[in-house]
């Protein structure tokens, strides 16, 4: 499994991401995806603010069970959890507030 701001990932499995201890944010999008495209700016600036937040990319699509396991319906969702637990999600964010925002349920909890 790789990490990164700017990789897409290979698809873990569930129980990899359920065992990955503290702050995490799941990207789910494709390659080809316009609105994934369109929210890169935004998502990398927000990131770059929040570096003590592990960051994966997965490259959603037909067959894949990571997404499906999330009930990933649309491109991006963002998906905030915490050793395995979901803290937050945004679908299709839209400016850079929203996803500040969902990062405050990381301190809002107590995880970071």
């Amino acid at each position: 499994m790789t990490s990164g701001q700017n990789n897409l990932v290979d698809e873990p499995t569930r129980s990899d991401i359920d065992a990955i201890a503290g702050p995490l944010l799941l990207e789910f999008g494709a390659s080809w995806c316009g609105f994934c495209r369109g929210a890169r700016p935004m998502i990398d600036a927000v990131l770059a603010r929040h570096p003590d937040v592990r960051h994966l990319r997965i490259e959603d699509g037909k067959g894949r069970r990571l997404g499906r396991s999330f009930q990933v319906r649309l491109w991006p969702t963002l998906i905030f959890l915490h050793t395995g637990k979901e803290l937050a999600r945004r679908v299709r964010p839209e400016g850079e507030d929203e996803l500040e925002a969902a990062m405050n349920c990381f301190q809002d909890s107590g995880r970071i």
